[in-house]
């Protein structure tokens, strides 16, 4: 889903006196399918100590994803990380489905001939 308006489709929120391993970051026009994918693959880092996102009421569209890391890595690289994984694991459904809808529709060709 896209940034309706000028609203930015990611802010971050960082507490005050923490270091960049602890991190909220706010998804405006996303759900619990950006959401929980997102959060798995994220957690798949053995460097991130602490995951989880949470919808602020159910009428709002944003998420409040969170992210704390172990030592000194910077919340961002694993939620950079899980976003281009979460895509790398997309494009690869989308390119599984659209050869098996080739090889169906070739077979179909097939059986009409």
């Amino acid at each position: 889903m896209a940034a309706s308006g000028n609203a930015p489709a990611l802010e971050t929120i960082q507490a005050d006196g923490t270091d960049g391993n602890c991190v909220t970051f706010v998804l405006h026009d996303e759900d619990h399918t950006l959401g929980n994918s997102l959060r798995y693959m994220v957690m798949k880092n053995p460097d991130v100590e602490f995951c989880g996102y949470c919808i602020t009421h159910p009428s709002e569209s944003k998420i409040n994803f969170r992210i704390q890391t172990r030592g000194a890595l910077p919340a961002v690289e694993p939620f950079r990380k899980g976003l281009n994984d979460l895509m790398g694991v997309c494009q690869h459904v989308l390119n599984t489905f659209e050869r098996s809808m080739k090889e169906f529709r070739a077979q179909k060709e097939e059986e009409m001939q």
